[in-house]
């Protein structure tokens, strides 16, 4: 597969500026258009706006889409998109030749990180000039595009989308910044703390009154966006970025006389941003029956009606309006990708996929590019002929599919026929898509490997694992057993591995006894060193033997440092921190691709349970995890008592997951632009299949597109998924997602329908893959050049005119900041000796596979005040932003983030609010020893367990509840996850790194 995040391709083979990626580690970072002497830029002129109805969009049903006009409904106004550049990509190995040759390397420019030409002020000197900062009250405004983009059907079927508001805040101009101290980190200048702003927007919290503060009146409205040129004119400054080393904060920057604090809810708050789109479009019906609508954020219950385009629970992008050039999408340096979970649950009360059945003539394909029938199929010749929506070939309709036209030009069957009014559906597949042609597939089986070692025996892991197999067996459905031992059980001097099998059928009391018997069996042994790939080996020949695909269940528990296939050796350096060679730290010892490719092949998807009290080189374990389309459990320290409800309830969710096995997926788009780079739990044999063993309902794959031609208005962007797989009881089927996005000149329309999340879905795991191939600096690096050059793209070109000194922020992507910020602070890009490296290359291997729901709350937790439930109602409590400020002595706060969950209480909680969690008389009395809060009969313990089932209930993993308690050690734990502020490990704060964006982003306007 392609690596590159842009590889060249005809018509635009030829070298660009622009576009680059990471060059050789000891490259210096680059940027293109921005330093262009040779070249300007202004905006286009704006276009007409265009009636046109795309191919296959049905007509609208049902009331318009609620809420799209959210954008101009927010506290902060933001402007809208702009033109900017394309972002560095974090680029890989080579691809293959026929992919055409890479884009040559950004025109270095030579900067210091930061500047110290400025003159140095006092903390008081720069208080007294940001006391001057504000928001200011910017309108609308009249956009010279019309609010509704070339491409939208006539009737748009939707209220129009109006020019977003801008965020304006004043900063101070980068030159009157200090230059920052020497021990600052990554390259964050650490910023003295600033003075409050006045109060625009955001959650009230405990932020004393500044005797300081000035309310300044706000500035008259603005006229809006900027007129766009149809030419292109000058570029800005090249300059460069950096994210050196670590984070401000450290201690020696927080001694000094007490300094004046910038006001947090002056500045951009994800919570009021979900709880805006909440309050607009939360409990309402979304349609999709519009191009290019934005549909609610992930964190917004709706329920999702699809006429003609897939949910955004199966597919989500970072913009919902792609540029129509290539230029433009460099100017815009927005990533055009989306994020595809093609088996995503759904709630009860919508709708499951139809299933298509056309018996042995299989599904009706176009002719050229082989895309499958669907909404985006526009029928001719009173229905004898279609015209192919993704490369315009004209092909015969079949005779048994062939039905009459209506006056506008639809089949009569239209609403009957799924693959011609939905969006999302199946086909059954013939035997022609099976990899036995000749035969249709067995359904799949599972097969349980256990590690039986001295440690597990003795521990009564074994025993637990073996009792509960024997209540999960009327869920599974086929069953095989693999004992895992040692090198005396199972690899003898012949070399031949040694199970003990379950052969497939034999009845349950077979299977019940045989589990009884296993911790008696081996009850007695010594044996410590463990195997690890012949095991896989062995499950995978198994499956083979068997002729279907599956799923091997191992629990393993140690290095396997046995003389067998596999072995390993500890490799933990820490020395290897922060330097060129970390990157080694990720990568996977031995022969582990090689075995996970096989896997793949034969359908054999490997699902991990470790539980380490040791370095277990997770890097190489998980890769065959990772590539076959597994799941990774990991339970440090593992204690019967404490840790087994959550691995019992890991492995039983885990078993009822909803998946297809031996799964091929491949994404077709319209000309102008194709699939270039996948991200996730995948493993690709080539550049357009994405190849997964099994996939479940929790997997997400994330793509890249970039333009090969230009795009077309009126046709918009199509994009269609389509998953080969195996069903659960044998049967072969074609699982379709179709989206349709719209084309615009106006680069003001793809920022205004950006999304956030999918944004930090997209670099979290560029980012993540990157590592593998480059230092973590440059990775940093890249993502704080992105951010900044993002948002001063945007300020150049479409925002109202400002000054330098203010701050203006896309309303669509106000909050990118702070989620870049958490991106940053993460343990995988951290790189410090505490944090140890199984947990990052833990962490690495979960963020890959994850959907958009998943990372936005793994990157910004929620952060819940229970002690202001309210009993009367159902509702939950209003979230609060993660940072210590909101936190009160007084209060109780639930803290989770997808992996972890706190119950955080402080030291003046109300007795009654212990008595009725604890029962116990007072905060003394507490045990944060406990694991789960106790079953008691009064309103507030049941309604706060019902809170806490209802969020591990939409997560895949289960989340062991931690208690603590104020002012005590478990406290600094808890800590780290309040992701605004700085952390332990030297991580900068929201309020810092906005400062810092801005800072470089005047240096870029400059």
């Amino acid at each position: 597969m392609s690596q590159q995040g842009y590889v060249a391709a005809p018509p635009y083979s030829q070298s660009q500026p622009g576009i680059g990626g990471f060059g050789s580690p000891n490259s210096s970072l680059h940027y293109g258009h921005y330093g262009d002497p040779n070249s300007s830029y202004s905006a286009p002129q704006p276009g007409v706006s265009k009636s046109t109805v795309p191919f296959g969009s049905p007509a609208p049903v049902g009331p318009p889409p609620p809420g799209a006009q959210q954008f101009s409904q927010t506290s902060f106004q933001n402007g809208s998109g702009t033109p900017g550049q394309q972002p560095h990509r974090f680029q890989g190995p080579s691809p293959p030749s026929n992919t055409g040759p890479s884009y040559p390397p950004y025109s270095h420019q030579s900067q210091a990180a930061f500047p110290s030409t400025a003159p140095a002020s006092s903390t008081a000197q720069l208080a007294d000039q940001l006391n001057s900062m504000q928001i200011n009250s910017y309108g609308p405004g009249t956009a010279p595009s019309s609010a509704v983009s070339p491409g939208h059907p006539a009737a748009f079927q939707g209220p129009r989308l109006l020019p977003p508001s801008q965020q304006q805040m004043g900063l101070p101009p980068a030159a009157q910044l200090p230059p920052p101290p020497a021990n600052s980190v990554n390259g964050l200048c650490a910023q003295p703390a600033l003075p409050p702003m006045a109060r625009q927007g955001g959650i009230p919290g405990p932020v004393p009154p500044n005797p300081n503060l000035q309310h300044l009146p706000g500035q008259p409205p603005g006229p809006g966006y900027h007129p766009q040129q149809a030419n292109y004119g000058p570029q800005m400054a090249a300059s460069q970025l950096s994210y050196p080393g670590a984070f401000p904060g450290s201690p020696a920057q927080l001694s000094g006389p007490p300094q004046k604090k910038l006001d947090p809810d002056s500045i951009p708050s994800p919570i009021q941003v979900i709880e805006n789109d909440k309050a607009a479009r939360g409990g309402q019906v979304y349609a999709t029956n519009t191009r290019g609508q934005v549909p609610p954020l992930v964190t917004t219950n709706c329920v999702i009606q699809d006429q003609g385009h897939a949910s955004p629970r199966y597919m989500r992008c970072s913009t919902y309006c792609f540029p129509l050039t290539a230029d433009m999408a460099r100017q815009a340096r927005i990533p055009l990708a989306a994020v595809i979970q093609p088996f995503a649950a759904v709630p009860p009360n919508e709708t499951p996929l139809y299933l298509v059945n056309h018996g042995e003539t299989g599904p009706i394909r176009c002719n050229r590019c082989k895309a499958y029938m669907c909404p985006f199929m526009q029928f001719i010749e009173g229905g004898r002929r279609y015209q192919c929506g993704f490369c315009n070939c004209i092909n015969d309709v079949p005779p048994f599919f062939f039905q009459h036209l209506d006056h506008v030009g639809r089949r009569i069957d239209h609403y009957e026929r799924p693959e011609l009014s939905l969006g999302s559906y199946e086909y059954v597949a013939t035997l022609d898509y099976c990899r036995v042609s000749t035969k249709p597939p067995k359904p799949p089986a599972f097969i349980f490997m256990i590690d039986v070692s001295y440690r597990n025996i003795k521990s009564g892991l074994v025993k637990l694992i073996c009792d509960e197999l024997k209540t999960l067996l009327d869920k599974l459905p086929r069953i095989g057993h693999d004992f895992e031992e040692n090198k005396r059980h199972e690899w003898n001097n012949k070399k031949h591995l040694a199970v003990w099998k379950l052969e497939w059928g034999k009845q349950r009391w077979n299977e019940s006894n045989l589990l009884d018997q296993i911790p008696e069996l081996f009850a007695d042994t010594n044996e410590s060193e463990t195997i690890f790939a012949p095991v896989i080996q062995a499950g995978m020949e198994a499956l083979k033997a068997a002729e279907c695909a599956g799923k091997l269940f191992i629990f393993h528990s140690s290095l396997p440092t046995a003389e067998a296939p596999g072995k390993l050796k500890n490799r933990d350096d820490k020395k290897l921190l922060n330097t060129d060679k970390e990157k080694t730290l990720f990568q996977p010892q031995g022969n582990y691709e090689a075995l996970a490719k096989d896997c793949v092949a034969n359908g054999c998807c490997v699902n991990l349970f470790l539980f380490p009290n040791q370095y277990m080189d997770v890097a190489s374990m998980g890769l065959v995890t990772m590539y076959t389309g597994g799941t990774l459990y990991k339970y440090n320290n593992f204690q019967l008592e404490t840790d087994s409800p959550q691995f019992l309830s890991d492995l039983r969710k885990d078993i009822q997951k909803k998946m297809g096995f031996d799964a091929t997926m491949r994404v077709r788009t319209s000309t102008g632009f194709r699939a270039t780079d996948f991200f996730g739990a995948i493993y690709m044999n080539n550049t357009t299949d994405v190849e997964m063993a099994a996939v479940d309902c929790d997997k997400a794959v994330t793509v890249e597109f970039k333009h090969d031609d230009k795009l077309n208005e009126d046709t918009g962007a199509l994009i269609q998924c389509a998953v080969l797989y195996t069903s659960m009881s044998g049967q072969r089927r074609i699982r379709i997602h179709n989206l349709g996005l719209n084309c615009s000149s106006q680069l003001a329309d793809v920022y205004r329908t950006c999304e956030t999340d999918a944004l930090i879905n997209f670099f979290a795991k560029s980012a993540f893959k990157a590592v593998l191939s480059q230092p973590l600096k440059t990775v940093r690096d890249i993502l704080m050049n992105q951010t900044a050059h993002m948002l001063a793209c945007y300020k150049k070109n479409c925002a109202s005119p400002a000054a330098v000194s203010q701050l203006i922020l896309p309303d669509t992507v106000k909050v990118l900041p702070v989620y870049m910020n958490c991106l940053l602070k993460s343990c995988v890009l951290a790189g410090r000796p505490e944090i140890p490296t199984d947990e990052r290359a833990f962490h690495r291997q979960l963020v890959m596979a994850m959907g958009v729901a998943d990372t936005q709350l793994y990157f910004y937790p929620l952060l819940l005040p229970i002690h202001s439930l309210d009993l009367k109602s159902d509702a939950v409590p209003a979230a609060v932003r993660c940072s210590e400020e909101r936190l009160s002595e007084g209060g109780a706060f639930l803290l989770a983030n997808g992996l972890s969950m706190f119950l955080w209480l402080g030291a003046s909680v109300s007795p009654e609010l212990i008595q009725g969690l604890f029962n116990v008389p007072s905060f003394a009395h507490i045990s944060t020893e406990a694991i789960s809060l106790p079953n008691l009969d009064n309103p507030f313990s049941k309604k706060l367990k019902h809170i806490l089932e209802q969020i591990q209930s939409q997560k895949p993993y289960t989340m062991k509840l931690m208690i603590v308690k104020q002012r005590e050690q478990p406290e600094m734990l808890f800590r780290q996850f309040l992701v605004e502020d700085k952390n332990i490990y030297g991580g900068a704060s929201y309020v810092d790194f906005l400062v810092c964006i801005h800072k470089e982003i005047s240096q870029l306007l400059s």
